[in-house]
C-alpha cells in the first residue's frame, strides 16, 4: 500500500514539475514575444511609480497583455527596480521585455506634445503647441497664437485641462534685451512673474530652456545668467591676441554690437575685425545699434528709423557717434557665436561696413569705397520703396 502511495506521490510530483515548468515556459514566451499594442503610443512613468502601477498601466493602455507576467518577467530579469521616470514612446509590437528595456534605460523623456514659447523682439511671444506623431516622429501643429491674444485658442486650453503630459520650453534668439525677454517671459501663462528688478545687459545666455509648467522667470533668468558665465569664461580663456577688448565686460559689450550688427554667421568675426580696427586707429564705432538702444531705453527697437537728431544727440551715453571706444554696457544679450567672434576677431584691414542688400553686408578699406557701398545701398533703398509705393 505504501508502495502504491509513494508511487503515485512520485508521478504527482512529476506532472507538477512538468506544469510548473510549462508555465515558465509560456510565461516567458509571454514575457518575450511580440506584444499587442498595433500603433506607437506614449507612455508616462511617475516620479516614484511602483512596478505594479506601471504594469497595470500599461496593461490599462493596451502595451502589454498581461501585468502580472510583466511584473514576474521583470523581477526574474532583476530589474524590478530599474524604472526611471519619464514620458517614452513605445513602438508597435514591443514585447514586454522590451518594453523593461525602454523604460529602465534612462533616455531622455520623448514627449507627445510640446509647447515652445518663443520670445520676440517687442517684449511679447508666440506659443507653438505640437503634437509629436507617434511612431513617425513627424511634428503637426495644433495651435499657434501670440501673447498678446485676447483668447486663448480653446485647443490649447483643453490639452492643458485634461493633464495631459506637455513639455514645455522657452526660446529666446540672440539679440535680445534683458527688457525684451523679462517682458516675453511675463506674457507666458505657464510661467509665474517673480520678477522685480532686471538682470544687468548682456547676462543672459540665449537659448531654448525647457522648463516646468509654474516655473519662475526668476529660476530660467538664474540659469542663464550661469550659462552666460560659463561661455564667457571659456570664451575669454581661449582668445586670441587679436583682440581690441582688454577686459571680460568690454568682451561681452563688443560681442553685443556685432550679434545686433550682423545675423550671418559667416560675418561675425569679420565684423568684429572691423571694429577691432576703427578701436586700435582711434576711430568712433559708429554703430547705429548703439544709438537705438539708449534712445529706447534699453527696449532695444524703436519701430521707425533713426533721426538726425539722434545720430546727433551726445547725451546719449550709448551713442557711438558721440562717444569715443565702447559704450558703457552691453546694448543685448549676446549668443556664444558673437561672444567668440568679438573675442577672437577676423585679421582684416577692413573699417567700414554697410548692408548690400541680401541679408550681408559690403566691407571696404577706403572710406572712398566704403561710399559707393553707400550709394549702392541708397539706390536698392530707393527701389523697394517704389516697388512698395
Amino acid at each position: 500500500m505504501w508502495k502504491h502511495f509513494a508511487a503515485n506521490s512520485f508521478s504527482f510530483l512529476i506532472i507538477a514539475l512538468i506544469a510548473f515548468a510549462g508555465a515558465i515556459a509560456w510565461g516567458e514566451r509571454q514575457y518575450s514575444e511580440d506584444g499587442p499594442l498595433t500603433d506607437a503610443v506614449y507612455f508616462e512613468v511617475d516620479r516614484g511609480a511602483t512596478l505594479t502601477a506601471v504594469s497595470e498601466g500599461l496593461e490599462a493602455a493596451g502595451v502589454i497583455s498581461n501585468a502580472t507576467i510583466f511584473r514576474l518577467g521583470a523581477r526574474y530579469t532583476e530589474r524590478q527596480n530599474d524604472l526611471r521616470f519619464g514620458n517614452y514612446e513605445i513602438p508597435a509590437g514591443v514585447s514586454m521585455d522590451q518594453v523593461m528595456e525602454i523604460l529602465s534605460s534612462g533616455a531622455p523623456s520623448t514627449f507627445r506634445y510640446s509647447a515652445t514659447y518663443v520670445i520676440r523682439v517687442q517684449g511679447e511671444g508666440e506659443m507653438r503647441l505640437r503634437e509629436r506623431l507617434p511612431g513617425t516622429g513627424a511634428l503637426e501643429d495644433i495651435a499657434v497664437f501670440s501673447s498678446s491674444v485676447e483668447t486663448i485658442p480653446s485647443a490649447y486650453t483643453q490639452l492643458v485641462d485634461s493633464g495631459e503630459p506637455i513639455v514645455y520650453r522657452v526660446s529666446v534668439p540672440e539679440g535680445l534685451t534683458v527688457w525684451q525677454i523679462v517682458e516675453g517671459m511675463r506674457g507666458a501663462e505657464f510661467l509665474v512673474d517673480d520678477v522685480d528688478e532686471l538682470p544687468e545687459e548682456g547676462t543672459l545666455a540665449p537659448d531654448t530652456y525647457e522648463v516646468a509648467r509654474g516655473t519662475a522667470i526668476s529660476e530660467i533668468l538664474a540659469d542663464m545668467e550661469e550659462a552666460q558665465t560659463e561661455i564667457l569664461v571659456a570664451a575669454w580663456a581661449g582668445r586670441s591676441d587679436a583682440t581690441p577688448v582688454e577686459t571680460v565686460q568690454e568682451a561681452l559689450i563688443l560681442a553685443s554690437i556685432v550679434e545686433k550688427e550682423t545675423g550671418v554667421s559667416s560675418e561675425r568675426e569679420q565684423v568684429a575685425g572691423v571694429f577691432a580696427n576703427r578701436m586700435e586707429q582711434g576711430i568712433r564705432l559708429q554703430t547705429d545699434p548703439t544709438i537705438i538702444y539708449g534712445e529706447s531705453e534699453g527696449r532695444g527697437y524703436l519701430g521707425r528709423g533713426i533721426r538726425q537728431s539722434e545720430l546727433n544727440n551726445g547725451d546719449n551715453p550709448w551713442n557711438t557717434y558721440q562717444i569715443d571706444g565702447l559704450p558703457p554696457t552691453p546694448i543685448a544679450n549676446p549668443g556664444r557665436a558673437a561672444i567668440e567672434a568679438a573675442i577672437n576677431p577676423a585679421e582684416t584691414d577692413y573699417i567700414y561696413f554697410v548692408a548690400d542688400g541680401s541679408g550681408g553686408h559690403a566691407f571696404a578699406e577706403t572710406l572712398a569705397e566704403h561710399n559707393r557701398n553707400v550709394a549702392a545701398w541708397r539706390a536698392i533703398e530707393a527701389e523697394r520703396a517704389a516697388q512698395e509705393n
